[in-house]
């Protein structure tokens, strides 16, 4: 499917009707406060399985270093942020199914009727299929945090799967506090899905440089808990190659999948997400998505800028302005402050060729086509103050 096959520009369904939204992550609570902003009466209603609390989710990859807690994190609660916003709020009610000839969504608290209805549902972190895999601690949202909040804060040995760009930085935030760090890859260097080895070495050397003992080309065989009955007894990791060691944590950090399955039991269409098109519309032309559970233009968005870019494009849309997303080139950053990196546009590809500028803090690395032109780049250290001049060169 096409971004622009599923059917015309939307049609604006009319003043009065209630726009409803599944889902209060990031990408539900951007959508609403830019509806809000363009459109003080219209008529909106928030529908979540957990309380809607609103708090900054990236911030859940440095909570041991700034010794946060869950419960101060929270900005405001799903009650507050709904009376700031003037909003419906029904909490705690997962959605048991959608009546797209009616037009209705059934949760246990009874049915409500929309005139557009926009799937906001995230993703889960993805747990490997492994023995012991249920002892994996996942830090994917404020109420996976405070479940694991006081494991977090006794654990003195911590192993978290996954070298990608979340968990590296956790590692590195974790390192910083004194703990016994294991950072575990099947790939052979950091940030394997995002850049060349070669421009992973300043991080993995400065991870190396805080006591991080790294494990690459190596994946998670089995856990197992000393005690089941004392979850604080610790956990003996077995790992690929048979090697084995005791932790008192193990993370996942190896990537996100998007929530389908209300997509799916509705019958549209889904590939790695649901499906959307250029106005980030399913292939039911009343139902809308936006976040980490949309695919646009074949390709999931985890990342903040799009989901920033669409909850202001789809707003428009839905409230008569039909307005296609569009993105621009994207910085993507690395928070992992002993080494940090900024990269964007296609940073990976052996057509690639590397013009790159080294020194003993820092680095650039320009990614050049075929035929000469800049195609994407890569800044560490202390040469960050690079990124946006090259942002300014890549191609819209």
């Amino acid at each position: 499917m096409s971004n622009t096959d599923i059917y015309d520009a939307p049609h604006y369904s009319g003043a009065g009707e209630e726009i409803v939204v599944i889902g209060s992550g990031f990408a539900a609570q951007q959508l609403i406060k830019s509806l809000r902003k363009l459109d003080a009466g219209q008529p909106i209603r928030l529908i979540t399985a957990d309380s809607g609390d609103e708090y900054n989710k990236p911030d859940l990859s440095h909570v041991v270093s700034r010794g946060s807690k869950a419960a101060s994190m929270m900005r405001l609660s799903g009650a507050e942020f709904a009376e700031q916003q003037r909003i419906m709020l029904v909490p705690h009610s997962p959605v048991l199914g959608i009546d797209r000839q009616r037009r209705t969504v059934l949760t246990a608290q009874g049915e409500f009727t929309y005139g557009q209805l926009v799937l906001a549902t995230g993703a889960r972190a993805v747990r490997p299929a492994i023995p012991g895999g249920e002892q994996l601690v996942t830090l994917n949202s404020l109420e996976e945090f405070a479940a694991a909040e006081e494991r977090l804060q006794c654990a003195r040995r911590i192993m978290v799967l996954g070298a990608g760009l979340i968990g590296c930085e956790l590692a590195m935030d974790m390192a910083s506090s004194e703990r016994q760090i294991t950072l575990v890859d099947q790939a052979t260097s950091p940030l394997s899905a995002l850049l060349p080895a070669m421009l992973s070495q300043p991080l993995q050397q400065a991870l190396q440089a805080q006591g991080v003992k790294l494990q690459l080309g190596l994946g998670i065989r089995e856990i197992a808990a000393f005690d089941p009955e004392q979850p604080d007894a610790g956990l003996r990791v077995i790992l690929s190659d048979g090697a084995q060691s005791e932790q008192d944590l193990v993370i996942a950090a190896i990537g996100l999948r998007p929530n389908l399955e209300l997509a799916q039991t509705t019958g549209l269409m889904v590939g790695q997400g649901i499906q959307v098109d250029a106005w980030l519309r399913s292939s039911d032309p009343h139902i809308y998505a936006l976040g980490d559970c949309a695919e646009w233009q074949g390709q999931l968005l985890p990342f903040l800028q799009p989901i920033l870019l669409g909850a202001n494009a789809l707003a428009k849309t839905l409230l008569g302005s039909p307005t296609a997303l569009t993105l621009p080139p994207m910085l993507v950053k690395v928070k992992t402050p002993h080494y940090p990196l900024q990269l964007a546009g296609r940073t990976q590809g052996e057509d690639l060729a590397w013009q790159c500028r080294w020194n003993r803090q820092g680095m650039v690395a320009e990614a050049v086509g075929e035929s000469g032109e800049l195609c994407g780049f890569v800044v560490g250290g202390d040469q960050m103050g690079a990124a946006f001049p090259l942002l300014c060169q890549l191609p819209r």
